[in-house]
């Protein structure tokens, strides 16, 4: 690809429309001139209906953040003829058009050929001088609930069509479509990276916690012990988990008292803001104890523990990021008490039974785990930098702030 974009300049024409300054080579059409919009079907009720070979889609099948579909339900043949629902080929843009997910402006394109259910609202291209891409980007750029009520809004099919929106010519809407796909690609190679990568920790902390630091070919030479909670190597301990880090309840501090500080203030959800006092030296561990049960939270400088969350008063000659990946290994919404509002009850997480090594493999333990969280930490900052440059690039491209029209798309 030769990259060749440009803002606007003084050699290009541009127009007043009711839609902002634009090119003179754009135009502005309606939706419904230039695409067939309709909806779709009853979704079936009863177990019967499910477990065919046939997707059916709903609402919540769409994500809110990748504007993707991963999942659906698979319905029979049955359903498709007792509720008369008709298929959507693969490629239909469907967003909903009902109810409070309108406020959400999802948009996705239907992975597969479909069926959808009525509260999503259809889209395809049905002019040869309008890319189905491209209108999906476009799409993704309009907020059609931004003058809805609160409450339990509507889409009609109808407004929908009358929908305002730029169409410049064929092969710009293919460039412009090219360059928004090539940021998404490459987010989404970053999303799958990171998704390996949690696997891959995932896999070491079983085997890091059940044979120590050595490689899988080596783990059958470790000599094991049986214990009361299984079999750990010789030379590591089973203690109860108070006498390897003591949980203290954090301090009230009021939103209205958090004050522009940089004293990280952590709690239940991990770091909630700043203070500009400090109750604990760093390094420390925190664990939600009510909202997110068991979020578990490794802070380097010193803080301010939340009333939120448990932190550890003493590791008692530990290492702390040790402490930090043995939490991951626990289930502490066992340990929680209340219904309404559960809350996690220190005392019997001190007494829960936990496996100990040596503090040389501690630190070789949270060193190997801590190489793979610097890894993800990388690649998700990545994938906030693209996330970032998609919805400008989006926004620019879509007003003609930053064209394309003399792009060269190619193997150089």
């Amino acid at each position: 690809m030769k990259a060749r974009m440009t803002g606007r300049t003084e050699e290009d024409n541009y127009k007043e429309t009711e839609l902002g300054l634009l090119p003179e080579d754009w135009d502005i059409v309606m939706l419904g001139d230039i695409a067939k919009i309709s909806s779709g079907g009853s979704a079936p009720q009863g177990k019967h209906y499910f477990n065919g070979n046939y997707p059916f889609i709903r609402v919540r099948h769409i994500d809110n953040e990748g504007f993707e579909i991963r999942k659906f339900d698979l319905i029979t043949n049955k359903a498709v003829k007792d509720y008369k629902l008709k298929l959507y080929t693969k490629g239909t843009i469907v967003f909903p058009k009902s109810g409070a997910s309108v406020y959400l402006e999802k948009r996705a394109v239907l992975p597969v050929d479909a069926y959808i259910v009525s509260h999503l609202c259809a889209v395809i291209s049905n002019s040869s001088d309008v890319l189905q891409k491209f209108l999906f980007y476009m799409l993704r750029n309009i907020k059609l609930a931004k003058e809805k009520a609160d409450g339990y809004p509507t889409l009609n099919l109808s407004e929908i069509k009358r929908t305002p929106i730029v169409l410049p010519a064929l092969p710009e809407q293919k460039k412009i479509a090219y360059v928004l796909s090539t940021i998404q690609q490459a987010k989404e190679k970053t999303e799958n990276a990171i998704a390996s990568l949690r696997e891959l920790k995932k896999s070491l902390m079983k085997h890091l916690f059940r044979y120590g630091p050595v490689s899988v070919k080596d783990a059958e030479k470790v000599k094991l012990k049986e214990t009361e909670i299984g079999e750990i190597p010789e030379g590591w301990e089973v203690v109860e988990l108070g006498k390897v880090a003591t949980l203290q309840r954090g301090k009230d501090l009021p939103r209205q008292q958090w004050l522009e500080g940089n004293i990280p203030i952590v709690g239940s959800g991990g770091i909630m803001g700043f203070h500009n006092v400090a109750v604990c030296k760093g390094p420390g561990v925190v664990t939600g104890r009510s909202g997110s049960i068991g979020k578990v939270t490794y802070i380097k400088e010193n803080y301010w523990p939340h009333n939120t969350g448990l932190y550890v008063k003493n590791f008692h000659g530990n290492k702390p990021k040790f402490v930090y990946y043995l939490f991951h290994t626990l289930n502490f919404k066992k340990y929680a008490t209340g219904v309404s509002v559960p809350t996690l009850n220190r005392n019997f997480i001190h007494a829960e039974k936990v496996q100990v090594p040596p503090l040389h493999i501690q630190e070789e333990i949270s060193l190997i785990l801590s190489t793979i969280d610097k890894k993800i930490e990388t690649l998700e900052n990545r994938k906030k930098a693209l996330e970032e440059l998609f919805r400008s690039m989006l926004e620019n491209l879509m007003t003609a702030k930053i064209r394309v029209n003399h792009l060269e798309i190619g193997d150089g």
